[in-house]
Order: C-alpha cells, then sequence, then structure tokens
C-alpha cells in the first residue's frame, strides 16, 4: 500500500514590522488547519516578518510534507505574485526536486473573495 502524501500549505504574505499585522494571517492559518487536519499548514513573509519561504518550506519537509502548496495572501497581481514568488518557488525547486511545488493564484482573484469584499462594503 502506497505511503498517502503529506500536503504542505504556505500562505506567503508580504509582511510587516508591526507584529499585530500577521494576526489575521494566523488566524487564516489556523482555519486553514481546521478545515484540513490532515494537512502541515504554516505562514511565511516575503519581508519584514520571519519566517521567510524557504524556512517555513524546510519546516514542512522536516514535518513529512512530499507535496507544497503556496497560497499568495495577495489581493492582485503585483510585482511581488508575478515575478518574485515564482522565482522564489523555482530555487524550492531546485533544493527539493523530488518534492511537488504548486503555486495558488492570488486569493484576491478569487470570485469569493471578490464577493466577500464588496458584501464586507456594503454592510451597514
Amino acid at each position: 500500500m502506497a505511503t498517502p502524501t503529506v500536503q504542505g500549505i504556505v500562505l506567503l504574505a508580504h509582511g510587516s514590522r508591526d507584529p499585530r499585522w500577521r494576526e489575521p494571517i494566523e488566524a487564516v492559518a489556523a482555519r486553514t488547519r481546521a478545515l484540513s487536519p490532515e494537512a502541515q499548514v504554516c505562514c511565511a513573509y516575503l519581508e519584514l516578518a520571519e519566517p521567510d519561504l524557504r524556512t517555513a518550506a524546510a519546516a514542512l519537509v522536516d514535518e513529512g510534507a512530499r507535496a507544497i502548496r503556496v497560497v499568495p495572501l495577495f489581493l492582485g497581481m503585483g510585482k511581488h505574485a508575478r515575478e518574485d514568488i515564482p522565482r522564489q518557488l523555482d530555487a524550492l525547486r531546485a533544493e527539493w526536486p523530488a518534492l511537488a511545488f504548486t503555486l495558488a493564484p492570488t486569493v484576491g482573484e478569487s470570485p469569493q473573495v471578490i464577493d466577500l469584499l464588496a458584501r464586507i462594503a456594503v454592510e451597514i
């Protein structure tokens, strides 16, 4: 019988020096763990906060992840999402060629997120 693939999920955000900025990112991670208890979930940040993407990926590998999905928690497709994140994923694939790394679309491109933001905007 084949060993099941352990899925790792990295919730990747920009980062901030203000530690309170991380609270909603970590809340998304907690909710993700609740929705998918079999997955290994962690947060990572492009700059101004730790851990970075490579460190988060290494932690997931140490926990047994054999596939890692990187989910950019960005509203739009700016330079980070278009260039920096794919370049970092290429480096991870070179470092761990046996692992499957996938990059999800930025969350802001999701129709569900767009709808939710519009609903929040019109709440009274």
